[in-house]
């Protein structure tokens, strides 16, 4: 039923102590006493692995199966597995973001939602043996009551994903167009309005609209409702226009899509995330005109996609 990891740490180094500890804290592991941790069966492949890492290190580990003598005793183990009080404080923390939104920034605002999105999802990966009922369920629809007040304050009009089909189209078709979308774009606004400019449509003029529903009949709209290119399933719309138009192949553009991916709708955590939203945060604080900020931009995403080739490069050097 279970698997047992019996460990005697190594006294040194320190760094190896730490690293151990905190691997089994992610695992989400029950100590019965010092030195002896359990997991489900079908998690004995990560204590394995510990083990290993324990031994090469000078420790002595070993792992092996656990069956309770008695119901009271596998209850006893199961209830050390409750994951109740982790959602409880996750909720108020939740309760917290709505108490203060309004006096965070969008920035800070951002952060939080996402902090917030992965600690729901570190709770559930450890939470083996989740409870029939209320506990631990209807987070989902509090984290998306919580975007959506986000969104109501720093960005309104945020479109509501749709399961259109979505076709290929010819960058040819598309020159010298006006593309329209909502003012004051951020991360996924600013990030298709370059992807526009340098792979679709060189020529392109952007019209930025205080009410979507007022966008010209001739422009082609972008990350709003009742756009021609919005998010679409879970893609966002930076990962839509890259499908659209055949884009999908370009390494580093994926590498773009992931950190722009998780910084507007969440997700996968992205490396880059944290340092591309401060730079695109602060140049929004500078540039109060919509078009010197894509311009702007701009410079960041080029920046990018040159250090994503670079990586890239690196990475096949090494193999």
């Amino acid at each position: 039923m279970w698997s047992l990891l019996l460990v005697t740490l190594p006294t040194q180094p320190n760094a190896v102590r730490l690293r151990i500890w905190r691997a089994l804290k992610s695992l989400g592991c029950v100590a019965l006493r010092d030195g002896a941790y359990v997991l489900p069966a079908s998690e004995a492949a990560a204590l394995e692995a510990l083990a290993v890492e324990v031994r090469d290190n000078g420790g002595n580990a070993s792992v092996m199966g656990l069956s309770p003598k008695g119901t009271a005793q596998e209850q006893e183990i199961l209830a050390q597995f409750d994951r109740a009080e982790a959602y409880a404080t996750w909720a108020e923390s939740v309760k917290l973001a709505f108490a203060v939104y309004q006096t965070l920034s969008e920035t800070e605002a951002r952060k939080r939602l996402r902090t917030l999105g992965d600690a729901l999802q570190e709770i559930r990966r450890t939470d083996y043996y989740p409870r029939p009922g209320p506990i631990g369920q209807g987070d989902e629809s509090l984290l998306a009551l919580l975007r959506q007040t986000f969104d109501a304050r720093f960005s309104k009009g945020e479109p509501t994903p749709t399961e259109a089909a979505i076709t290929r189209l010819d960058a040819a078709k598309f020159q010298s167009k006006r593309w329209a979308t909502r003012a004051r774009p951020w991360v996924d606004r600013l990030a298709s309005a370059w992807l526009i400019q340098r792979f679709i449509d060189n020529k392109a003029k952007f019209i930025w609209l205080g009410d979507p529903a007022k966008a010209p009949k001739s422009a082609l709209g972008f990350d709003y409702d009742g756009a021609r290119f919005t998010h679409v399933g879970q893609r966002v719309t930076f990962e839509v226009l890259m499908a659209s138009f055949g884009l999908e192949a370009d390494a580093q553009l994926q590498q773009i899509a992931k950190v722009v991916h998780y910084l507007d709708v969440g997700g996968i955590p992205a490396e880059q995330a944290a340092g591309l939203e401060a730079v695109l945060g602060g140049l929004r604080e500078v540039h109060a005109n919509d078009d010197a900020l894509i311009h702007a931009t701009g410079t960041v995403f080029d920046a990018l996609y040159a250090n994503a080739a670079r990586a890239s490069l690196s990475n096949e050097n090494k193999s």
